[in-house]
């Protein structure tokens, strides 16, 4: 992967991850897949594996990116489900084909074909937000604690209070915050 790039900020939730693709919406938005070849990267990474990217593809991956952060804001916040944003979910989705395959630890993975195209990749995303979305998995959706990032996430800590998208980045960035921020009230606390 090439150095000029922004690291991806992966996951643990497939879906999730994907929005992160796009990461500090409410401040300097920061693109992490914003060539073709990126997006073949990023699926690489997360194990939908891919020969090439169109720009046209590119587009569609971020619009299904757009669609899943509304529509699991809109969850997160329990208000109703942006239809325009279902409709694109549901559409990657009846579009995919993917197969899923039992590990031998017993785990669900998602297995492209030879033939496979981003579209597939896509289809699999959009079915793991649908999984989510809908609640089917153990853990609820929350968005970042972060004023300039507010990124939906799946929380499976065990008690569901998770506050950051990502403990290593926007926790961090926080606390650190707030740890400069005492250091100006109380300057002798240094000593």
């Amino acid at each position: 992967m090439c150095a000029a790039f922004p690291d991806f900020r992966l996951g643990n939730v497939l879906a999730t991850s994907f929005t992160g693709t796009l990461s500090e919406r409410h401040g300097t938005a920061v693109e992490r897949v914003p060539t073709p070849q990126r997006l073949v990267d990023w699926l690489a990474v997360n194990g939908l594996a891919v020969d090439s990217c169109t720009p046209a593809q590119l587009d569609l991956a971020r619009e299904l990116r757009e669609s899943i952060h509304a529509a699991a804001t809109a969850a997160a916040v329990q208000d109703p489900l942006p239809a325009s944003a279902v409709q694109v979910i549901n559409d990657c989705s009846a579009q995919g084909r993917a197969a899923a395959i039992l590990t031998p630890e017993g785990k669900r993975r998602w297995q492209l074909g030879s033939a496979s195209c981003v579209e597939d990749a896509l289809g699999v995303i959009a079915a793991d937000a649908i999984s989510i979305i809908a609640g089917e998995r153990d853990g609820r959706l929350a968005l970042c604690a972060s004023p300039t990032c507010q990124a939906a996430f799946f929380d499976t800590s065990q008690s569901r209070t998770r506050k950051w998208c990502d403990m290593n980045t926007c926790g961090n960035r926080q606390k650190k915050a707030r740890f400069h921020a005492n250091q100006r009230r109380n300057p002798r606390s240094a000593e």
